[in-house]
């Protein structure tokens, strides 16, 4: 049975967004849905995000696929780089996602410490794409945090890329994106491969 955990990013909680949307169109007898409430989202670290992911998750093998937004994105890609070298996933979307650089964060001394943390801590794409054999990275055209130079980091990692018009930073209040079809034929396109 295939496993999908869905991460949400900073600031953010399973009901946010496109996430229940995704839920309900992914789930089925051979699809089991999992969107972990990650914690201190409003303040989220490393030392904290990566581990509770590791804990919802378990096991990893071929069948476990992830799809994160934003911040999310880098739980997911800092979790794989944690993983013993023969594990493999089945794939990963990242919606949003982004490594070395955010744009337009309130200046906010722990909203400031938050984004450093994130950006300058090291992360070894070549460890990760070892247990990612396939992956789609998903940018909007006018994304006031992610600007698409993020798009380097993820051409780098080996992900197919594909840029959306005017979806904002994906967010449902924010950008009122509560459906986003995209992850959907994104998850079809790794699947098939």
């Amino acid at each position: 049975m295939k496993r999908v955990f869905i991460v949400h990013g900073w600031d953010s909680s399973p009901t946010d967004a496109w996430f229940p949307w995704l839920k309900t169109k992914l789930q089925g007898p051979d699809c089991k849905v999992i969107i972990p409430s990650m914690p201190d989202s409003d303040a989220p670290r490393i030392n904290k995000w990566v581990p509770a992911l590791g804990a919802t998750v378990g096991m990893v093998d071929d069948e476990t696929y992830f799809i994160g937004h934003s911040m999310g994105c880098q739980a997911i890609l800092r979790y794989l780089e944690s993983l013993p070298d023969d594990k493999k996933i089945g794939g990963a979307i990242f919606v949003a996602g982004f490594i070395t650089r955010l744009d337009n964060l309130e200046d906010d001394e722990t909203v400031r410490d938050v984004a450093r943390e994130w950006l300058q801590t090291p992360l070894d794409i070549s460890q990760v794409k070892k247990h990612l054999p396939k992956s789609v990275a998903i940018f909007s055209d006018n994304d006031r945090y992610v600007s698409l130079d993020n798009q380097k980091n993820f051409i780098e990692l080996g992900s197919e890329l594909m840029i959306v018009s005017g979806k904002g930073h994906f967010n449902g209040e924010e950008d009122k994106v509560l459906e986003l079809p995209e992850v959907l034929a994104a998850f079809e396109s790794i699947l098939n491969k």
